[in-house]
């Protein structure tokens, strides 16, 4: 009997990217946590259930091409040629555009940089995003404004584990990231959080603002700070720039106004300040609850003008940070994947970008497309007339995961070509005309980039079943058959990488300093430039902004910002607002975790959080069926009575398939910077499902 194989890598799942050793053993793959930085040993439910995904019962183990309305087996030269037939055709017919790109944030950094490449060259669309612009697109942008520089958290995350206190607004780590709170046990909690929490449980200090109205209560917490003195004004005037047109914004929203629009009392606006200020190691974290509105970028900066106010950024054990959601949100979009970025977080409008990229790839800078639509608007635009008539979908599943969700599903059956690149038949790929299998997380080399800009490796473990392929190959083969030279999409992850290295010199995002032989040492942050000062191997920049922020003068941006309502408000039809989230058992749209037979087991249905009172008005009880409606659509889910929701509030996660589906109701209304859909805010009604006989409709013990 050979030896197991063991080899060290990193869960599928959240941006932790938690350490696991992997033995491949005659009775399956076992799994172990690491003394990994960020996990320390520690994993949740779904890391210590990830092998499980190696074998579910549908895995894609066959390219399918559909014929006649169903989707039946072929081989890969039928499906490759199926595929690039068709996008010559619809190319020639209607121009570049025709055809669009959609990644995911689960992908390697070599997978997102390779997507963009092939996007841009071998189909020269412009009409590429990918769903980490449902994620982190505003704080990406507001951070880029106020530091010059995108980096989830500008510090390890070891850091929070020394903090007295630490402000997490619209994040609940307690359920999305569990093994992060063992960095939090020390620190004094406050969170700021429509819902009580798991998170908002251990806090010191719980405001619980209405749905939409936290960008008010930034302003205020501002105020308090500035007013309250306790501002740290020599920080402000040596290290920032626009303080005063912040602070008269802040000015006009003083607590009581705050207290009348949000719902937070005044007592809680100025002790969460105080504690801020009155610690000597403290930070400010913003997650998706504050970040997923049409003013999610405004939000984000109203953070940041707090943490800015009190001196926190760029500061040994203290700072502003974001909390990135999916595995590779960070480095899927430094690379290529965002519509309006080249690799190396390289903006694709800028001339001197547009060269050195161009001069990688080894094509003329006039060849490069321009900037394309966000996510939302692309998937809005599929099958228009001016619109792409084929998409290509490279880890994800919009038809769960995107705002109005009918109407996504709706343009996506419209296209006149859909192909899917998944390990699993999810609800986008079973519409779909070709399906791709591929490669999934322990089958596969590659890198990820992790929450605080750590590049870590992804090792194999086994080889794939069947006739599954990797991304990379897919790509190659489409790109032959268009006519590519196949040497410029190499196959081999490392191969790959290297060529990263060089696109991304120079950029904000420079990963040119980090090989796989240093990655097998270490895990390295980024910036990390070939060369450090001295000459020697540059060790990574774990800590930004100690030194000065990444704008010209090296100070920090204030953002001069004004609270305004959410796009939809409540009226006589639609009387309570709905807001979304994760669950714990679940992950994203659910395709990989609702097969995991223990995860299922414990969530295992769409469900909706309502008040007691809420749902007594509403003739509802525990454990029935209730149709919650918003001018989009209608979800049916099963009522869980929390007694600590605001009573015009109700909950929904959006992990969960068909009728059950959160983002049917969701608001596409999108923030005018980020391009961010307001997922957090839709204004609802909520009633009993109408009677029938089906099991699903009996209440569980």
């Amino acid at each position: 009997m050979p030896e197991p194989r063991t080899v060290a890598t990193h869960c599928p799942y959240c941006a932790l990217q938690c350490g696991t050793r992997l033995t491949c053993e005659r009775a399956g793959v076992t799994v172990v946590p690491t003394d990994f930085p960020v996990n320390r040993g520690g994993l949740c439910q779904k890391g210590w259930t990830a092998t499980s995904l190696l074998d579910v019962p549908d895995r894609l183990v066959h390219p399918m091409v559909r014929r006649g309305g169903e989707l039946v087996a072929a081989d890969w030269d039928t499906a490759l040629g199926t595929v690039a037939d068709r996008l010559r055709g619809l190319r020639a017919e209607h121009g570049p555009d025709a055809v669009a790109v959609f990644g995911g944030g689960g992908l390697t950094n070599e997978k997102a940089y390779l997507l963009g490449k092939f996007a841009r060259l071998a189909l020269g669309t412009s009409r590429i995003d990918y769903n980490g612009r449902f994620c982190m697109s505003s704080a990406a942008a507001a951070g880029n404004a106020a530091f010059g520089l995108d980096r989830g958290l500008p510090f390890p995350v070891t850091d929070l584990g020394a903090a007295d206190v630490v402000l997490l607004a619209g994040a609940n780590p307690a359920e999305t990231m569990p093994p992060l709170m063992q960095h939090l046990a020390r620190p004094d909690l406050v969170v700021i959080d429509p819902r009580r929490t798991a998170t908002a449980e251990r806090a010191a200090l719980h405001l619980q603002p209405a749905p939409g109205t936290d960008l008010a209560l930034a302003l205020g917490l501002l105020h308090v700070a500035v007013v309250d003195g306790w501002y740290d004004d020599g920080y402000v005037r040596e290290r920032t720039s626009g303080f005063d047109a912040a602070r008269q914004r802040a000015m006009t929203w003083w607590p009581e106004r705050v207290e009348r629009v949000t719902g937070v009392p005044v007592g809680a606006q100025r002790a969460a300040v105080r504690m801020l200020a009155q610690a000597e190691r403290a930070y400010v974290l913003t997650g998706r609850g504050a970040e997923q509105h049409s003013k999610g970028t405004d939000t984000v900066a109203a953070f940041i003008n707090l943490s800015l106010a009190l001196g926190l950024p760029g500061r040994e054990g203290s700072g502003y940070g974001c909390l990135t959601g999916q595995g590779n949100g960070q480095g899927g979009r430094e690379h290529g994947q965002k519509a309006d970025q080249l690799p190396g977080y390289r903006m694709i409008t800028d001339e001197a970008a547009r060269e050195h990229v161009s001069r990688i790839w080894g094509v003329p800078p006039e060849t490069l497309p321009g900037p394309g639509s966000s996510a939302y608007e692309l998937l809005n635009g599929l099958g228009t007339p001016h619109g792409p008539r084929a998409m290509l979908v490279f880890g994800s599943n919009p038809a769960v995961s995107a705002p109005h969700a009918a109407h996504i599903t709706a343009r996506l059956s419209s296209l006149d070509f859909l192909v899917v690149a998944d390990f699993v038949p999810s609800e986008t790929a079973r519409m779909a005309d070709v399906v791709l299998p591929v490669t999934q997380w322990a089958e596969e080399d590659g890198t990820m980039t992790n929450l605080e800009g750590r590049v870590l490796r992804r090792r194999r473990l086994q080889n794939p079943p069947g006739h599954v392929r990797s991304d990379l190959e897919v790509l190659h083969g489409l790109a032959r058959r268009l006519g590519e030279p196949a040497q410029r999409y190499p196959t081999a992850p490392r191969e790959v990488f290297e060529e990263l290295r060089r696109a991304s010199a120079g950029g904000k995002a420079d990963y040119s300093g980090i090989d796989y032989e240093r990655l097998d040492a270490e895990a390295l942050h980024w910036p990390c430039p070939a060369e450090g000062p001295d000459g020697t191997a540059h060790p990574g920049t774990p800590r930004l902004f100690l030194h000065g922020f990444a704008h010209p003068d090296g100070r920090a941006r204030f953002a001069a910002v004004e609270h305004r309502a959410a796009a939809e408000s409540v009226r006589a039809e639609f009387p309570l607002l709905a807001t979304t989230g994760r669950e714990l058992a679940q992950y994203q749209s659910g395709a990989q975790t609702r097969r995991v037979a223990e995860l299922d087991a414990a969530a295992p249905e769409a469900f909706v959080e309502v008040h007691p009172d809420t749902a007594e008005r509403a003739g509802l009880r525990a454990g029935a069926l209730a149709v919650v409606t918003s001018a989009r659509g209608e979800v049916v889910a099963r009522v869980r009575l929390v007694a600590s929701m605001r009573t015009d509030t109700v909950f929904l996660p959006f992990h969960f398939p068909g009728d059950g589906r959160a983002n049917l109701l969701t608001n596409p209304a999108l923030d005018p910077r980020s391009r961010m859909p307001e997922f957090k805010v839709a204004a609802v009604r909520i009633g009993p499902h109408p009677p029938g006989t089906t099991a699903a409709e009996e209440v569980p013990a």
